[in-house]
């Protein structure tokens, strides 16, 4: 099949890179011609485990190319994924404003019809606001918006591109969910689920994973705080807990805190998600609070028994 990625960041080229492994005809769209000059030339933007092998391979065999010609990009392709940042707003809102803007661009574009599934992470209502968008100068007829959210590693991307644990397709078009599941038909005949449902249950799914992961590692750091108090051991406890099917033995390690990428500016804007929808999620605030306070505990202890003071 023929696939635009607008956007070559961590997800976009990961994903890009992947679909053209399977066989498709991958072209990736960038603003930064410099980025995709050195990418031309084999030069990858980001370090991510085999990512490079397949990168270059797909180069080599025709099926991964790049350009800053949207429309060139646009017109040779059915489905166009969308692969862009949505960083934090200062009130812990998604910025939907790279999404929109392109959503814009593609109105003035598309002349035959098109799947545009988005790939980013993005709060519930947004494919509906992507969809308005190209309302405004197209007709419905030619193009279907899709969510399909991405659940990758880091340091594990590219496997869990080309092995997902679940597919997930949020769409109410059911020609749009049909050329998805072609697109997916390696996964599918590999007994890897196809979950379908509607847009704002996909878009809500990825938010809630990892909330939910973030609120997993918390709880362990919590436990393990106490383990402190009371002379417990809290790999043991780990042990004995993760032995429990229901409760698994992954994101059970504690430290000082979650970080990365996704789960803090994620668990954010859930919480805002759900402020502006009349709903408090308590339990993700407290997740929030005490993973703050997680990233200082060490302190006291290192005062305590190495240095007194830490002036200087």
């Amino acid at each position: 099949m023929n696939i635009c990625v607008i956007g070559t960041g961590y997800v976009g080229l990961v994903t890009g890179t992947c679909l053209a492994e399977l066989g498709n005809q991958v072209i990736c769209v960038d603003i930064d011609q410099e980025k995709i000059n050195k990418m031309e030339q084999g030069i990858i933007p980001i370090y991510e485990p085999e990512l490079d092998t397949l990168f270059n391979k797909n180069i080599k065999d025709n099926r991964l190319s790049f350009t800053t010609n949207l429309e060139k990009a646009v017109t040779q392709s059915q489905i166009i994924f969308l692969a862009l940042p949505t960083p934090p707003n200062e009130d812990g809102s998604a910025d939907l404003s790279h999404i929109l803007k392109v959503a814009s661009d593609l109105s003035k574009i598309i002349k035959d019809y098109k799947v545009i599934i988005n790939k980013s992470t993005v709060p519930v209502g947004t494919a509906d606001e992507v969809n308005r968008v190209l309302s405004a100068c197209l007709d419905n007829d030619l193009f279907d918006v899709v969510s399909n959210p991405e659940f990758l590693r880091e340091g594990f991307a590219v496997y869990d591109c080309l092995n997902p644990t679940r597919i997930v397709i949020g769409s109410s078009s059911e020609k749009a969910i049909l050329l998805i599941k072609e697109l997916y038909s390696p996964y599918s005949n590999k007994n890897i689920p196809l979950l379908v449902m509607d847009e704002r249950s996909s878009e809500l799914t990825k938010y809630a994973s990892n909330a939910f992961l973030a609120a997993k590692i918390t709880f362990m750091n919590e436990i393990a705080n106490f383990c402190e108090k009371v002379e417990a051991n809290i790999d043991y406890v780990r042990i004995g807990m993760g032995a429990d099917d229901r409760i698994g033995n992954k994101f059970l390690f504690p430290g000082i805190g979650y970080g990365g990428s996704c789960f803090p500016k994620d668990v954010k804007a859930l919480i805002h998600s759900g402020k502006s929808n009349g709903y408090d999620f308590e339990i993700l605030k407290s997740v929030e609070s005490i993973n703050q306070k997680q990233k200082i505990i060490l302190i006291d202890d290192i005062k305590k028994n190495f240095f007194h003071s830490l002036k200087g």
